[in-house]
């Protein structure tokens, strides 16, 4: 005689908590939480139900909704932000086995997970050392070279994929991004006639802007081909030929030296840990004295936490991407020679940035299923969704950091901050 199963999403109601908002169906016919419930997960298949369980911390609901066999109805942001607090991910295997058992048994075996998921850590090593030129080209060709269209369908018209700087709380998402290049450029004092090296350019937005409404000579490098060609176009298209360029390449094969600015924004979270002195050493030696360096990027609220990115992330959005404290950048940058000018923190607009992207890529959900595939646009979709809620809740930060290469003790520095 053999036990009979419970309900599966009675079951999964009770783990989630009581008076969660949260509605579940299951394939076997069960439902629980509140009839009326804004959001609904639909556990369609075994193969879901094992994701769920026996997927370490949160890679458990991205690999069931990534491949489709679980789906969500209502917000995604709002369905996350009732996840988060039920805490699935902390149950210990000893719990997901009786978990599991008690669900259905015949779900409790070994599931590849979807395509879109990048190889662990230790198969990945097969490219290289972490960090490595043709690691790093590897990892950066997962996540940017994947089309053009989605991301201007996601970015919109600026085609900057890093946290833009909100003027005022109703501020669009391109003139939000507007602002940012411009908060960026009065930083580093760009005037017409200067020379700025943006290292992980992107689509180009930094140095176009430079160019454009400062008369800079501006030089951007990024990993991926697909950006460098989108670039070049844009700047052509621009009328911007003779002042701006845009390489494929990598930022440590740029031999030209005495640049007046360089700005690395979104770049410094795919250096890793301990590269981060040579990279600082590398763009110190490529000022001219008195140039002053914006280094714009995501880091941990602590300088205690692990750097490495895991699961979800590491997984699907960057692979081998590491995080640290804003302090421990700093403590870098001065120990490199750097004189810290200023620093700030724009975690909040990256939140908005990112509820911009979020419903840009709703907008344009068919477009991108159609060009991306389902499973690929589900990614970018949780990836939004889940930063955005790592933002507010304080799990991760974005800092702005400016350091100035002195001489002699000049820093060319206004008394006061101009910008």
């Amino acid at each position: 005689m053999t036990r009979a199963t419970e309900p599966i999403a009675g079951v999964l109601g009770k783990v989630l908590g009581a008076g969660r908002p949260v509605g579940i169906v299951a394939y076997d016919g069960s439902r629980s939480g509140p009839p009326d419930a804004h959001v609904r997960l639909d556990i369609r298949s075994r193969k879901a139900l094992s994701y769920l369980v026996t997927s370490p911390g949160e890679l458990g609901l991205a690999r069931a909704y990534v491949s489709g066999e679980l789906d969500l109805h209502g917000d995604l942001y709002t369905a996350l932000h009732h996840l988060s607090r039920a805490h699935i991910g902390d149950l210990t295997w000893a719990e997901r086995m009786r978990l599991l058992r008690s669900l259905d048994p015949k779900a409790l075996r070994l599931v590849e997970p979807p395509p879109e998921e990048a190889p662990a850590m230790l198969r990945r090593a097969l490219t290289g050392l972490r960090h490595s030129k043709r690691r790093d080209a590897r990892a950066i060709s997962h996540h940017y070279d994947v089309s053009n269209a989605f991301y201007e369908w996601v970015l919109g018209g600026s085609m900057a994929y890093t946290c833009a700087v909100f003027p005022h709380s109703d501020a669009t998402l391109d003139e939000a991004q507007y602002a940012k290049f411009d908060l960026v450029a009065r930083k580093l004092g760009l005037t017409e006639g200067m020379r700025l090296l943006d290292v992980g350019c992107g689509w180009g937005g930094m140095v176009r802007h430079a160019a454009k409404y400062y008369g800079v000579q501006a030089l951007g490098v990024t990993l991926s081909r697909q950006q460098a060609e989108w670039a070049q176009k844009a700047i052509a298209d621009e009328g911007l030929s003779d002042l701006a360029e845009v390489r494929h390449g990598d930022y440590r094969d740029i031999t030209e030296d005495g640049f007046d600015a360089v700005s690395s924004i979104g770049l410094t979270e795919h250096i890793g840990k301990r590269a981060l002195p040579a990279y600082f050493d590398f763009l110190f030696a490529k000022l001219r004295p008195r140039g002053r360096l914006l280094n714009h990027c995501i880091t941990r609220p602590t300088t205690t936490e692990r750097a490495r990115a895991a699961g979800f992330i590491d997984r699907y959005v960057f692979p081998d991407g590491e995080l640290v404290g804003a302090g421990h950048l700093i403590s870098i940058m001065q120990n490199t020679g750097f004189e810290i000018r200023h620093e700030e923190n724009l975690r909040e607009h990256y939140a908005k940035t990112l509820a911009g992207w979020g419903a840009n890529l709703d907008a344009h959900w068919n477009e991108a299923v159609a060009d991306v595939g389902d499973g690929r646009a589900r990614v970018w979709a949780l990836y939004m969704a889940g930063s955005r809620l790592g933002f507010e809740q304080n799990k991760i930060q974005l800092h702005q950091v400016l350091g100035v290469r002195t001489a002699d003790g000049d820093s060319g520095m206004p008394l006061r901050p101009t910008w």
